[in-house]
């Protein structure tokens, strides 16, 4: 019975690494990183170095650095040139990754799924007039269309419109074959012109036909059936804590958790930090506790499983030399949150005395961190670090500068030390009897 349950959650977790369109998402996603990064601390500089609000912490406001304020335009345009096309991005390198699985790299391709996800995003935008007035200003796309809210919808409509583009091309059914003096480029272009044209004119006829059928755009009705619901789960406290217990159990069976389940999780979450962003760099109440930056800072700081406390629990309390010898290997790693030294050296894979703290310590700290948040000790995630920041300086700067957030941070891999010594314990004596 346990090797069946082994082998199926294997076979699962396997199938869900390499499906295509995970794997398209999630590598996507990982490509986009840098943008996110980027905006998000050009938000953070804004604000803490550049804003000249009166009574707000910032260098702009310090004696004789006014002069940073008026930096403060560079900051707020590269932040709207990368946070803001978030969905954008994810259109053009979901239909580069996938089209690269089915072996075509036209680079027409992107455009084609961009300008399929276009096709369902409306046209005209509300805004309000010098006098107040509502007014309706057409011939533009809303950002909402462009940012973070935009995601599920461009991630279907890319998978979509990059499945019909590529069935289309690989029949060789559709192609305009030119004479042999036609340059190549300019034939390839012949080529793929009628599988671009279906490609754009199905997807933007299913959205006619389901805004015609039902009174209410595609666009809306995944966001409002699929998007928010997702959201509301992943974001919840319970949802994320069952999500943290998937990724620390399937670690725990060689597989990469984080990585397996990234392609759900990821859009969701980073959703919820774009918000997040939105609403730091607008000055205003930060709206979530759960978002990409939360489980970077307290579900996986110094790896997955928080091995930075299982490294202090070693040094402080095990009687085994194999050990030692592997923390002080991994000690440098965890820094900067890394622990595949632990993971495999030790190991902790398929070992069920360290497996068990391993899936409790992730859920501990997350536990702790939200209550911590949710009090006002620890500030709300608003800037996305890199994951390899280390410890403290890491919460620092994704909150904003919040001395709380590092305090809380530090904590955590303290309560998981706490959660790891009985079992660091338990493994002096299964050397003692393996010895006998």
């Amino acid at each position: 019975m346990k090797d069946k349950l082994m082998n199926g959650m294997l076979s699962a977790a396997g199938a869900m690494q390499t499906q295509r369109h995970l794997a398209a998402i999630k590598n996507a996603f990982m490509s986009l990183l840098p943008i996110i990064i980027i905006g998000s601390f050009c938000t953070l500089f804004s604000n803490v170095i550049c804003n000249t609000t009166p009574g707000f912490f910032s260098l702009a406001n310090i004696p004789g650095l006014s002069f940073l304020g008026k930096l403060n335009p560079m900051f707020t345009a590269a932040n709207y040139g990368t946070m803001n096309f978030i969905a954008i991005g994810c259109v053009i390198l979901i239909a580069m990754e996938l089209g690269e699985h089915y072996g075509i790299t036209d680079k027409a391709l992107p455009v084609v799924a961009l300008g399929a996800y276009i096709s369902l995003c409306a046209f005209t935008a509300s805004g309000k007039a010098a006098d107040g007035t509502e007014v309706a200003v057409t011939n533009v796309l809303s950002r909402v269309y462009t940012n973070a809210q935009g995601l599920f919808v461009g991630m279907f409509a890319s998978i979509a419109a990059t499945e019909i583009y590529c069935r289309l091309v690989k029949s060789g059914k559709l192609e305009i074959h030119m004479p042999d003096g036609v340059p190549s480029n300019v034939a390839r272009s012949f080529t793929i012109l009628f599988p671009s044209l279906i490609t754009v004119v199905i997807i933007s006829a299913v959205g006619m036909i389901f805004e015609m059928a039902t009174g209410m755009t595609l666009f809306n009705a995944i966001t409002a059936f699929i998007q928010k619901p997702l959201s509301n789960i992943l974001t919840s406290f319970p949802g994320y804590i069952t999500l943290i217990f998937i990724t620390t159990v399937l670690w725990t069976f060689g597989i990469h958790g984080t990585q397996v389940t990234k392609a759900v999780y990821e859009p969701i979450l980073l959703a919820a930090f774009a918000e997040n962003e939105a609403a730091y760099a607008a000055g205003t109440a930060i709206p979530n506790i759960i978002s990409t930056p939360f489980m970077s800072c307290f579900s996986t700081v110094t790896g997955a499983g928080i091995t930075g406390g299982l490294i202090i629990a070693i040094m402080l309390f095990s009687k085994r030399e194999d050990y030692k010898a592997i923390a002080k290997l991994a000690l440098p790693c965890a820094l900067f949150n890394i622990n595949e030294p632990l993971t495999f050296g030790l190991p902790i894979v398929m070992n069920p005395v360290l497996a068990i703290p391993f899936m409790i310590s992730p859920a501990v700290s997350a536990t702790f961190a939200y209550a911590m948040t949710k009090i006002g000790f620890c500030g709300r995630m608003v800037v996305n670090a890199p994951w390899t920041t280390p410890p403290g300086l890491m919460a620092f700067l994704c909150s904003g500068g919040n001395i709380g957030a590092a305090v809380t941070q530090i904590i955590c891999i303290l309560l998981a030390f706490v959660v790891y010594i009985p079992f660091v314990l338990v493994s002096n004596k299964q050397q003692v009897l393996t010895e006998e």
